[in-house]
């Protein structure tokens, strides 16, 4: 199985199953010097890991990373840096009874088409569980860019149908949040955990989309293939469940005017230019313009759910797939997806100003 990795000079390589021993995650090309405890990895894994809240799955897992290698008197040396994270409240056995059925909205059938063998323990490879070596990997990628004083911040802005205006940067970086859903509009947010527990009471699930904002310098991204949004948009599509995404106006630019969505040009108080507007969402020909970096990723609803449905069986016949009643499965995986969109966010921004260091003399 390839494309196990992720970056160009800041690379990342995960491993393992969602079911297996450990989940973990090899970086390579992060700068030495860099000052590192598990506690600045902990601190982030701790935002996403499962079984904090009613509105999550119930696996317990205490997501404790284990570095490995790369650190020396609290410090990266430049050496691969390798994080370990072990499994410890894995249960294969609601998997066994329907090991032989295709599920619905799920990878087992592709990859049993595509390799001829598929982990069905959770989604084995395919697993949002791997998710979590992400976050570590985006920990360190934060850290790099907090000392470039660099910021990037997530947050949820729609589940369910109910959503709220675009907040200010400001407001997103106090992240004063006192919901399990890291939304700025508190009203909203209860209003999303209520729609959250009467589809969870039915069975059902939700999708989400959520959105990101970084303040960065001009110049990051490159022409052509490796556009900023272009690296961005691979970075959330390669997210499980997520389904879209656009930068600045995005689609709504389809239904625009070039006199209404062009940014004009401008100069303020001292003489620095910018633009006016920023519906181009912070890039130009794939290159920052150190206007506000703001896009949206679309999540899809929960592909576990317990209403009955319809399947094939591996042996090619019609059946009905149901959930084990003890499945463990979240009934909306956009809440607990804002520190992973941040993390693959500081990956691409920290790989993008890596690479900015070799353009020109």
């Amino acid at each position: 199985m390839a494309s196990n990795f992720f970056g160009q000079i800041f690379r990342i390589t995960t491993f393992g199953e969602s079911h297996g021993p450990a989940i973990g995650v090899v970086i390579d090309g992060c700068p030495a010097g860099l000052p590192l405890t598990t506690e600045d990895i902990n601190q982030q894994l701790a935002l996403r890991r499962p079984g904090q809240n009613e509105f999550t799955s119930p696996r317990s897992e205490s997501d404790t990373a284990e570095i490995l290698s790369g650190i020396f008197d609290g410090q990266t040396t430049g050496a691969p840096i390798a994080i370990l994270i072990r499994n410890k409240d894995a249960d294969s056995s609601q998997y066994a009874e329907i090991k032989d059925l295709y599920r619905p909205g799920h990878a087992n059938f592709t990859y049993l088409a595509k390799y001829g063998i598929f982990d069905y323990r959770g989604g084995g490879r395919s697993s949002a569980r791997e998710t979590a070596a992400r976050v570590a990997a985006g920990a360190i990628a934060k850290k790099i860019l907090a000392h470039n004083k660099i910021d990037c911040v997530a947050y949820v802005a729609e589940i369910g149908g109910i959503g709220i205006q675009e907040p200010e940067f400001k407001t997103l970086r106090e992240k004063t949040y006192s919901s399990p859903i890291f939304c700025p509009d508190k009203a909203a947010a209860q209003k999303m955990m209520e729609k959250i527990e009467q589809v969870k009471q039915e069975n059902d699930s939700l999708g989400g989309i959520l959105g990101c904002m970084a303040h960065i310098p001009i110049g990051l991204g490159d022409p052509v293939y490796s556009k900023l949004e272009a690296n961005l948009a691979a970075a959330m599509l390669s997210l499980p469940a997520t389904k879209g995404f656009e930068i600045g106006s995005g689609f709504a630019a389809a239904r625009m005017k070039g006199s209404e969505h062009n940014d004009a040009f401008d100069i303020d108080e001292h003489g620095r230019v910018h633009t006016a507007t920023n519906f181009a969402g912070g890039t130009l020909g794939g290159i920052s313009t150190g206007s506000l970096l703001n896009f949206k990723v679309a999540f899809k609803p929960t592909s576990s759910i317990k209403k009955p449905q319809k399947t094939v069986s591996l042996k090619g016949e019609k059946a009905t797939f149901q959930l084990p009643e003890s499945g463990r499965h979240d009934p909306c995986v956009a809440i607990r997806a804002v520190p992973i969109i941040e993390a693959m966010t500081a990956l691409v921004l920290v790989d993008a100003l890596l690479v900015n260091r070799c353009v020109k003399l």
